[in-house]
C-alpha cells in the first residue's frame, strides 16, 4: 500500500477516536449534571398543599395516619411494610428496608422519613429519580395517603 493511503487511514482513525472520546465525555457529563439542572428548573413541591403534576393540591386526610407502606405495582406488588418510627430506605442495596430488583432503581434510591406524624419522601441522588404522583421529588416532600410514589417500575403508597 502506498504510504499516502496509510497516513490518511491513520489520521482518519485518530479523528474518529477523538470524536468517540468527546461523545462519551459529553454523555457522562450530561448524566452527572442532569440532577443539578433539573432541580434548578423545576421547584420541589413543598408543604401539605403541595401542587403535584396534575395542578391539584395534594389532599391530606386529617385524623388518619399512615400505618403501612404497600407496593402496588412492580415485582413486589402486594408487599406490605408496617410503619413505625424508623425511616424506610428503598433501593437495590441489600441493606435497604425495601429491596427493589428494578433495573431503574439505584442502590440507595429513596427514603421515607417520619416527622411530626407525617411521612416525607426524599430522593437520595438516584439516577432515574423518584416521583410523587407525577412530580419529580427533589427534596423532602410530604406524602399524602394513597398518593403513589414511583421508583422505576415500582409504585408504593402509604395506607392507614
Amino acid at each position: 500500500m502506498p504510504p499516502f493511503v496509510i497516513t490518511v487511514a491513520r489520521i482518519g482513525f485518530i479523528v474518529l477516536l477523538w470524536i468517540f472520546v468527546f461523545t462519551v465525555v459529553g454523555v457522562i457529563r450530561r448524566d452527572l449534571f442532569a440532577g443539578a439542572r433539573s432541580s434548578r428548573l423545576v421547584a420541589a413541591p413543598r408543604g401539605v398543599g403541595a401542587v403535584l403534576g396534575n395542578n391539584k393540591p395534594a389532599k391530606v386526610k386529617r385524623g388518619r395516619a399512615a400505618h403501612q407502606l404497600v407496593v402496588t405495582a412492580g415485582q413486589l406488588a402486594g408487599t406490605r411494610i408496617t410503619l413505625g418510627e424508623a425511616q424506610i430506605t428503598i433501593g437495590r442495596a441489600e441493606d435497604s428496608t425495601l429491596v427493589i430488583t428494578d433495573d431503574y432503581a439505584s442502590a440507595r434510591h429513596a427514603r421515607l422519613v417520619p416527622r411530626s406524624g407525617q411521612w416525607f419522601v426524599e430522593d437520595l441522588g438516584s439516577t432515574n429519580g423518584t416521583y410523587l404522583d407525577r412530580a419529580k421529588v427533589t427534596g423532602p416532600t410530604p406524602v399524602p395517603l394513597g398518593v403513589p410514589i414511583r421508583i422505576g417500575r415500582t409504585s408504593l403508597e402509604l395506607r392507614p
